[in-house]
């Protein structure tokens, strides 16, 4: 069980050096971005949670009404979400809320930008918030240009051909690591050949020489 907001600002207020060398309207900027939430679990910090921590009540028995003191834990599952702004997946634990959220919103992507910065109330939640805004941010920056279907065909037409280069690369890696010999390129030439000789001719001669 870890970090209320108070704590946090006093934290923040302690490395500054004090509310002095805050500029005016500093601090209320500051209270907005602190998550506003009591209490948040420890291991909520290395996941997205959204807004579902551990709770305390009690068990009653059925026949004399007794209370014993019980919690009750959010269901955490460990998932790949994909992000389209970092294009790569993110291994992240998160609660099935925060799945049907993440599912409503359209993607990781759209939850992180649409979640103000006091509703996340886990340190991994604002750290990928504001990476993926700062990403955001520079991307709407870039120039975008587009390209004429012909381009395109030829693009599609180049990686075609890359991707058939790196398999031959592939190919004969393997075969120069695992000891490939030539005997299986002079029988597929051998097969290649209109003159009926190569193959054909050599395997009789084999068999005589054996015999």
């Amino acid at each position: 069980m870890a970090f209320r907001s108070k704590e946090m600002m006093k934290k923040i207020m302690k490395k500054i050096g004090g509310e002095k060398n805050l500029g005016p309207g500093v601090k209320e900027s500051l209270k907005k971005c602190v998550p506003d939430s009591k209490v948040v679990m420890g291991r909520a910090h290395r996941g997205i949670f959204a807004g579902r921590h551990i709770q305390f009540g009690n068990r009653v028995s059925e026949d004399g009404g007794n209370k014993t003191r019980r919690n009750w834990k959010p269901n955490v599952q460990e998932k790949r979400l994909f992000s389209y702004i970092l294009d790569r997946h993110i291994r992240v634990k998160v609660t099935t809320h925060a799945l049907r959220c993440i599912d409503k919103a359209g993607g990781i992507d759209e939850y992180l930008l649409k979640t103000p910065y006091h509703k996340m109330d886990t340190e991994m939640g604002l750290f990928w918030k504001a990476k993926i805004e700062k990403m955001y941010e520079e991307l709407g920056e870039m120039e975008v240009v587009f390209f004429s279907p012909e381009d395109e065909a030829k693009f599609e037409e180049g990686f075609k051909e890359l991707k058939l280069a790196e398999r031959a690369a592939r190919r004969d890696a393997r075969r120069q690591m695992y000891g490939w010999s030539g005997k299986q390129k002079q029988i597929e030439q051998g097969v290649e050949d209109t003159d009926g000789e190569g193959l054909h001719s050599d395997v009789p001669e084999q068999l005589i020489a054996n015999c």
